[in-house]
């Protein structure tokens, strides 16, 4: 009889963890929004320039909270958050040029493909069984998602913008599973800022190896890459990498999906931008598939990496 106290006790304690751990990513995810005006308003800065200043701005952050929460880890979880960055840095490199060649509209929808990618890897790889009820979540986060593009004007286009948003998502994917991992052993702000520095300097030699010009810009500029840096990539992230660390990673990247979300209503109250009942209908659609994924038990069986809090 205590054996099975003690394992309904467990049960209840995971469940609790996984609650808050996405409640954080939520919030984090939600905090997300404001990096798509964040970025209009740091025009004329290339997308490869906003990505180091966003980077630049933050390490010192990140570094501060860091101190003193290393613990004794592997070599290999630093390796995971290094590639992390990399994940990171091509997915938004990925995007940002999709941009050029489709729409604002099917390159953002292609990018929320990223948690089928990590559903599938948590089946082939890290041998979970997700339960039905799971993936009928996920195909109606997905709907809405379709749903948003549709309404903010998605149509196919030439294919090459298509096939870079479905790449970006790939990397979104990758970086989520890795980032994941690497919070398995490290900290939130330790995993946070091997994924800053790796960002800063990839971003840095790829918008130098591109010609961008990193000086030059107006104070607006300059005030909207340091709020990018700030409440984008120290905030949100940092409830992001709080949050992935208690919740398994394909429930971590159904959270996620809350961002588009965010960035229709902080549209509607910073900027006036009409919201469409089209778009409200997607919305919901996604707000009520995180929430069958949230409320369906875990994986029947799983090798995922044990849990570090």
């Amino acid at each position: 009889m205590r054996i099975e106290v003690d394992g309904a006790d467990a049960m209840q304690e995971r469940q609790g963890a996984d609650v808050r751990g996405l409640s954080a990513l939520i919030l984090g995810a939600s905090l997300l929004g404001f990096a798509a005006m964040l970025v209009r308003w740091a025009s004329p800065a290339g997308p490869l320039v906003v990505g180091f200043y966003r980077m630049a701005f933050a390490l010192p952050f990140v570094a501060w909270m860091a101190r003193g929460t290393a613990r004794p880890v592997t070599g290999r979880a630093r390796l995971w958050a290094l590639a992390a960055g990399v994940c990171f840095v091509l997915d938004l490199w990925g995007w940002h040029t999709a941009l050029h060649h489709t729409s604002a509209a099917n390159a953002t929808l292609l990018v929320t493909l990223a948690p089928i990618w990590v559903a599938v890897v948590s089946v082939f790889w890290l041998g979970a069984r997700l339960r039905k009820r799971f993936w009928a979540g996920v195909l109606l986060a997905l709907a809405g998602a379709l749903v948003l593009g549709l309404a903010k004007g998605a149509r196919w286009g030439t294919g090459l913008g298509e096939l870079l948003g479905a790449l970006a998502s790939l990397a979104y994917g990758a970086f989520t599973l890795a980032l994941g991992r690497a919070r398995r052993e490290l900290s939130a702000p330790e995993a946070l800022f091997w994924v800053v520095l790796c960002g800063m300097v990839l971003f840095g030699v790829l918008g130098w190896l591109r010609g961008e010009a990193f000086t030059g810009y107006p104070a607006k500029a300059w005030w909207a890459l340091l709020a990018l840096a700030v409440l984008v990539q120290v905030v949100a992230w940092r409830f992001i990498a709080w949050g992935l660390g208690h919740v398994p990673m394909n429930l971590g990247a159904i959270g996620l999906m809350t961002q588009p979300v965010a960035t229709i209503i902080l549209g509607w109250l910073l900027l006036a931008e009409s919201v469409r009942p089209l778009q409200g209908l997607g919305a919901l659609l996604v707000l009520a598939g995180i929430a069958i994924c949230v409320f369906t038990p875990g994986p029947e069986t799983s090798r995922e990496f044990p849990r570090s809090y």
